[in-house]
């Protein structure tokens, strides 16, 4: 009885610990507000915010159960692309905040190359996905 209520604090107090950093990162960052300044939707900023504490809570969930799903290739295509958008919309805001495809471009001596930049890491990124996917996904 002690041992399962030790494993349930440590539990709580590491998830709690993640979830803190997840929001700390995410408030720092200023991702839901630069988000909605680009899209011009500030009056869903609460929808935003709720969305990602409710995907949390729901991913966090799923990640307990390990369930197993067989998903139509259709869907779990979509699903693989919203992922996709998700991972590459926090991964463009922490570049954004940090300034770093500038830097990047001024230390490679490239400043008014950006684009050229930009669509040489979309392309990179797209093709070793694409290699890992096809290579190593269900082999």
């Amino acid at each position: 009885m002690i041992r399962e209520l030790i494993v349930a604090f440590v539990g709580l107090a590491g998830g709690l610990a993640v979830g803190s950093g997840f929001v700390a990162f995410l408030t720092v960052l200023g991702v839901i507000p630069r988000l909605t300044q680009l899209t011009k939707t500030m009056k869903w900023i609460a929808t935003y915010e709720w969305g990602v504490v409710l995907g949390a809570v729901v991913s966090s969930w799923v990640s307990l159960r390990d369930p197993l799903f067989s998903f139509p290739p259709i869907l779990a295509s979509f699903i693989g692309l919203l992922s996709g958008v998700f991972v590459g919309m926090l991964a463009a805001a922490l570049t954004e905040v940090l300034n770093v495809f500038p830097i990047l471009a001024k230390r490679l001596g490239i400043d008014g190359q950006i684009v050229v930049l930009l669509m040489a890491m979309v392309f990179g990124k797209v093709a070793g996905s694409l290699f890992h996917w096809i290579y190593f996904v269900d082999r």
